[in-house]
């Protein structure tokens, strides 16, 4: 709490009300009322970096798809990582039912995302934009799980981690040639996606989005939209479809599935196994159902 009352100072800002949003796992999100009677939310990141990053992202997109205006930011001192202040955007969050016409749209934006082309791939750092090694997806693909593969060690079942492995070296040979560079958002899922009423008002979260291929993208859509209701994969690819081709998805979530879930089990492992234990036995459980143990 102590940061957020550090900004309101920096920020001069003249607040009668202070709500803690829930659901922000990287970052502190806090929604202000203002003595005007105004709403705006506050997001100190986790680091410089992803302060740096969503506001960079935020300021590319905006009139391109509908996301969060930047009305401030604040660069930190030595007790606070710094702060955007951000515009309200009239929607909720689509936790609930997503029909067919609401993935048709959201397919459509996720499609506008990704017609955004990057100097390459990598991400935005304080200093500009860090190109990956060799500016090539697949080694850094490949060198991220070599990094993971130590601390999952630690924590996975022997069996189930050596299944892992040679689970990977197939699906990794089975992807196609890489798309982009394009941005990616990389948490791209339906607490990211606001709504007012059947229509997509806004995409925000966007600390981790960066340079990559499309391919890295769809693991959370089909997690959390198709397989919680299968209706809405087609009208998501027809609307992704209306302004962009789509890739070979039967060889690119295989792979991203096992990707993503050894990814969050070092997530677990760097932030607190024990505060974090719901999210590392749901990607646990995503490691059997991908390698069948």
């Amino acid at each position: 709490m102590s940061s957020i009352l550090n900004v309101i100072e920096k920020l001069k800002l003249n607040v009668s009300n202070i709500e803690d949003v829930p659901e922000s796992f990287s970052s502190d999100v806090y929604k202000l009322t203002l003595a005007s009677g105004e709403n705006v939310y506050v997001k100190i990141p986790f680091n410089k970096d992803k302060l740096f990053r969503e506001f960079q992202m935020l300021e590319t997109l905006k009139g391109i798809i509908p996301v969060p205006k930047v009305l401030d930011i604040w660069y930190g001192d030595e007790s606070t990582t710094g702060a955007l202040i951000l515009s309200a955007i009239q929607g909720m969050p689509c936790t609930g039912d997503i029909d067919e016409k609401l993935s048709y749209q959201i397919g459509v934006y996720h499609a506008m995302l990704h017609e955004v082309k990057t100097p390459g791939y990598g991400y935005l750092v304080t200093d500009g934009f860090k190109l990956l090694d060799q500016n090539n997806w697949r080694l850094h693909i490949k060198s991220n799980f070599e990094k993971w593969k130590e601390p999952c060690k630690e924590i996975l079942d022997s069996k189930l981690y050596e299944r892992c492995i040679l689970h990977f070296d197939g699906v990794f040979s089975a992807l196609p040639d890489p798309d982009g560079p394009c941005i990616v958002h990389l948490d791209f899922r339906p607490g990211n996606i606001l709504v007012n009423g059947n229509e997509v008002a806004g995409i925000i979260d966007f600390e981790s989005a960066r340079g990559g291929s499309s391919e890295i993208d769809f693991t959370k859509v089909n997690r959390f939209i198709w397989e919680v209701n299968p209706r809405t994969k087609i009208p998501f690819i027809e609307g992704y479809q209306s302004i962009r081709p789509m890739l070979a998805l039967e060889r690119v979530l295989p792979f991203y599935d096992i990707y993503d879930a050894f990814s969050a089990v070092v997530w677990c492992k760097n932030r607190g196994i024990e505060k974090n234990q719901t999210f590392l036995q749901e990607n646990i459980l995503t490691l059997r159902n991908s390698v069948g143990y």
